[in-house]
């Protein structure tokens, strides 16, 4: 099996409630899996299940291609995890905190705690003990620990909380490091999507607890709406000047013009140039793109509602 994380027909019912219907995933190596959703949508609960903490009610998880199970405690050898809040050990200090984690990895010396307090930024707070770090400073922790022991697999839910928009940065240049250069497969599971847009490679939507679309980033570009706006003095001269030239046109709610012609979003200045020749100047001319977040809203809205009973 090539894919290093991999669901079929995950379950999680809670009180009769499908917080995880039959979601069936797959991520391969060196791939950056963005997992969104709303609150509720079934996220954490499909990360649990994969990180072997929620037993699934049915359907099967794999990571490195073996099976999730309390018995194949070995796999965990190669996976990092942060879910939800970072933990730590309140009154042990950040480097007591990673020392207890590399002991537990059994690496051996001093070089990797180092590392991981310079590469995430937290040397002036190496002797501060948990319970008195801020809470992105926290997060750098919780980051920290799922990384020390470099592994190859990496789950991370919600880990830009609480970071500050210089701390966001650099932990997606941290990702992308890891990503590209070692090849480290990454499921991120995130609200801000726009920095899911930013650092994903491949997006899964999940909805009602169901995986209603996947998608790569070439693939959401050509899913995307692009569409040109136009203001004239003149909009419905100017509409049937267009209609005229062979562009689909429709006047929207704001009182623009409106298009999707690909002749048009793609070359708007052939189009602002029909106008001025034809005496009806644009006014504005603006190209709008759908981003991930509008993108988002619009698939669920075609699936219809959402449910708060999910977790």
């Amino acid at each position: 099996m090539d894919d290093k994380i991999c669901t079929r027909n995950l379950t999680k019912t809670y009180n009769g409630v499908k917080a995880v219907d039959k979601v069936s995933l797959r991520v391969k190596k060196g791939e950056i899996y963005g997992f969104i959703g709303l609150n509720g949508a079934g996220k954490t609960s499909t990360i649990r299940m994969l990180l072997g903490m929620v037993r699934p009610t049915s359907g099967e998880c794999f990571i490195n291609g073996q099976p999730v199970n309390p018995g194949n405690y070995r796999i965990w050898n190669q996976v990092g995890s942060m879910v939800e809040t970072p933990h730590a050990y309140p009154e042990l200090t950040v480097r007591e905190n990673l020392e207890i984690n590399r002991s537990y990895y059994q690496l051996k010396g001093n070089t990797a705690v180092n590392h991981m307090i310079h590469r995430l930024k937290l040397s002036a707070y190496e002797h501060r003990k948990a319970k008195h770090l801020s809470m992105g400073n926290a997060q750098r922790l919780g980051i920290a620990k799922a990384l020390l022991h470099e592994p190859e697999i990496l789950l991370l839910d919600e880990p830009s909380n609480g970071l500050d928009p210089a701390g966001i940065v650099e932990i997606r240049d941290l990702l992308h490091e890891l990503a590209y250069t070692r090849g480290t497969t990454i499921f991120i599971s995130s609200h801000i999507l726009g920095e899911i847009s930013k650092i994903a490679t491949k997006i899964g939507i999940i909805h009602n607890g169901q995986l209603i679309q996947e998608l790569t980033k070439n693939e959401l570009e050509q899913k995307r709406i692009v569409k040109l706006l136009i203001n004239t003095r003149n909009i419905e001269g100017a509409r049937k000047t267009l209609s005229h030239l062979g562009y689909t046109v429709k006047i929207n709610k704001a009182g623009w013009l409106e298009t999707q012609s690909n002749e048009a979003v793609n070359y708007p200045d052939r189009l602002a140039k029909s106008l001025v020749l034809a005496d009806h100047s644009p006014t504005m001319l603006y190209l709008e793109e759908e981003n991930l977040e509008s993108y988002f809203l619009r698939v669920i809205g075609e699936e219809g509602g959402h449910h708060e009973d999910n977790r």
